[in-house]
């Protein structure tokens, strides 16, 4: 590298170490990591680059100490720090859970801070925290849908009109009529679960908030107008109060027979607060005692465990267990029937 060259990226190297005030770093601290990237300097340099650097870059100099300390201005007009490992991994693993939550306004302007974190994960070879990175994934929990496509426009429209508190114009499809409606939307919230994100709001003819799937929306206009404020609204009174129910969700007692891996399962990741496991006499199951919300979620959650659990309460849930286990049986038989008659002929 000629002299010229390398006088520029010791400079670089230097203002991307200093931070912005009130933060602050070392002249000594500076020499230890240009000598750690590789580059021979003694403190005299250092200190010439520095009152070089200071004019041009708004770099402020605390002299009442030694050694001086260095940082750009609270609103330095250019910022070349480097980025920090931790900063880049936490970046790194952000972006992907952060696409479906932040608006596009927020993710188009942290575009070029998740794009940096890669390339500065990627441009690392022996470290730590960078090795992180290619080695930590999370899965959710059972199988995973893949999640509903949702048009980059109609995002951009509702992410826009949640942010500024304006009406949406939207072609929504209607699952229960299968027709498209127009609408206006007054939004309230937003709610990211599992493979499918829901816009809260209201509409005209309704004063209570109700759920929008945003891969339902075909088109989306972000209004002038003000939407109306609902005071009142929570968004985590309306999740407990019965989301995507037909009525607010109460709590039953739940009291079933599970079998042994089923007992490790709830020991170690417990169904609920309210929790209570005996074993059963002569029998390596054990009864279970829990206060579970009574939605189909955690019927669902219950029909999933097939034949590693016996439900005695609430009644309810035995009759739709017993009522879903005799239409399976006439189903199978009925398809296993037909089968064979058609191998037959």
């Amino acid at each position: 590298m000629s002299q010229a060259k390398d006088t520029v990226a010791r400079l670089l190297m230097l203002l991307r170490h200093i931070p912005r005030a009130p933060g602050y770093i070392a002249t000594t601290t500076l020499l230890e990591k240009l000598r750690n990237r590789g580059f021979s300097v003694d403190m005299r340099t250092v200190q010439r680059d520095l009152n070089r650097l200071s004019g041009p870059f708004s770099l402020l100099c605390d002299d009442s100490i030694t050694p001086y300390r260095w940082s750009f201005t609270k609103d330095a007009p250019l910022d070349l720090r480097d980025m920090e490992t931790p900063t880049a991994l936490a970046l790194y693993l952000a972006e992907s859970h952060l696409k479906s939550l932040l608006p596009q306004s927020v993710l188009d302007l942290m575009a070029p801070q998740f794009r940096r974190a890669r390339d500065y994960l990627d441009a690392l070879e022996k470290n730590g925290l960078a090795d992180w990175a290619r080695r930590v994934r999370t899965r959710p929990n059972g199988k995973a849908l893949l999640p509903a496509q949702v048009d980059s426009a109609v995002w951009q429209a509702v992410s826009t009109a949640l942010l500024e508190r304006k009406c949406l114009k939207v072609s929504y499809l209607s699952r229960s009529k299968e027709a498209l409606k127009e609408l206006v939307i007054h939004p309230d919230g937003f709610v990211s679960r599992h493979s499918i994100s829901y816009l809260i709001g209201t509409v005209k003819g309704y004063d209570d908030p109700r759920q929008f799937a945003l891969h339902r929306i075909q088109w989306a206009e972000c209004l002038d107008t003000s939407a109306q404020e609902h005071g009142t609204f929570d968004i985590d009174e309306f999740l407990d109060s019965g989301f995507n129910a037909l009525a607010p969700i109460k709590e039953v007692d739940l009291v079933a027979d599970i079998s042994p891996q089923i007992v490790w399962l709830l020991r170690e990741t417990p169904l609920s607060i309210e929790q209570r496991l005996e074993a059963l006499p002569d029998s390596d199951w054990y009864r279970l005692h829990a206060k579970v919300p009574d939605d189909q979620e955690t019927l669902w959650w219950v029909f999933g465990l097939n034949s590693n659990i016996r439900v005695h309460e609430p009644v309810g849930w035995v009759e739709e267990i017993r009522t879903k286990l005799a239409w399976l049986s006439s189903h199978y038989s009925s398809s296993t029937s037909t089968h064979h008659h058609s191998a037959r002929r």
